[in-house]
């Protein structure tokens, strides 16, 4: 393994070396924190001492630090930038807004210097955020307000406030990018912004469930299909079920629901891993 993704997978990394990534934040919160547990309210030493746990726990080759929860986990305690993200009517407005936020840049480059401290380089941290699509909701509802119609322009619009946003942490060992999609993914030629930003870092930027339309844009897909370059084997894997395999080019990805019971969820990893 590498602190680079991009060298880790197996479709375009020479090593290829990533085979299991665990998607677990949520288990992890439960498990140490409990339900309403919160690991960045005490900042990147609370963050950091949760983050080390929590990869003790279940040993992915991918260490994700879930950028989208940081920042609902600013505004619960900040409501006032709710309040300001709903200022003004544009849809693209509240987004913009919460990203250009100070505070929420300086922890997340706390934390990610923490991270890689902690990571010596042994597995790439990657940052997990909604894709540009569907931040922009999502930011839409943190203001209090339910999201306009899909616009490719603010759609592309998003994508340039995360790529200015992601500047806060150009100058540590990001390994990659995470794009979480909707349900239904957005128009992901839209993203470039934010994808020509990653790769001017070298970061891999990965989409989560982005479906067919995204193969080509990004450095791989994750999601359920036979032919994903990251094949989500979740369904299966924690209903006792035989698990596909990865072929040439792939790796196997797992959420892990929040609610297991931890001797399940060792047995699960157990089979996927032997």
């Amino acid at each position: 393994m590498s602190a680079s993704l991009i060298d880790d997978l197996p479709a375009t990394g020479s090593a290829g070396s990533l085979r299991v990534w665990l998607e677990s934040s949520g288990y992890a919160r439960r498990l140490l924190l409990g339900q309403e547990g919160d690991p960045w309210e005490k900042g990147a030493p609370g963050y950091l001492s949760f983050f080390s746990q929590a990869r003790g726990l279940l040993r992915s080759d991918v260490a994700i630090v879930d950028v989208g929860d940081m920042f609902r986990s600013w505004i619960s305690r900040h409501p006032d930038l709710a309040t300001d993200m709903a200022a003004k009517k544009r849809a693209t407005y509240p987004l913009r807004r919460m990203l250009e936020e100070e505070g929420p840049r300086k922890l997340l480059d706390e934390v990610a210097e923490a991270v890689a401290a902690n990571l010596q380089g042994q597995i790439p941290m990657v940052l997990a955020m909604p894709s540009p699509a569907a931040w922009l909701d999502e930011a839409q509802r943190l203001a209090g307000r339910e999201p306009d119609a899909a616009d490719p322009d603010n759609v592309e619009d998003a994508a340039m406030y995360m790529a200015d946003f992601v500047r806060c942490v150009a100058a540590r060992p990001v390994g990659g990018l995470l794009l979480r999609e909707h349900e239904v993914p957005g128009p992901a030629d839209r993203y470039m912004p934010l994808v020509n930003a990653a790769r001017h870092y070298r970061w891999a930027v990965v989409s989560l469930d982005g479906g067919q339309a995204a193969d080509g844009l990004f450095d791989a897909v994750i999601g359920t299909r036979a032919d994903a370059a990251g094949r989500d084997v979740s369904d299966a894997l924690f209903a006792d079920a035989p698990i596909p395999g990865a072929g040439t080019g792939q790796f196997l990805f797992a959420r892990i629901p929040v609610d297991h019971a931890p001797e399940a969820v060792l047995d699960a990893l157990a089979r996927l891993r032997g």
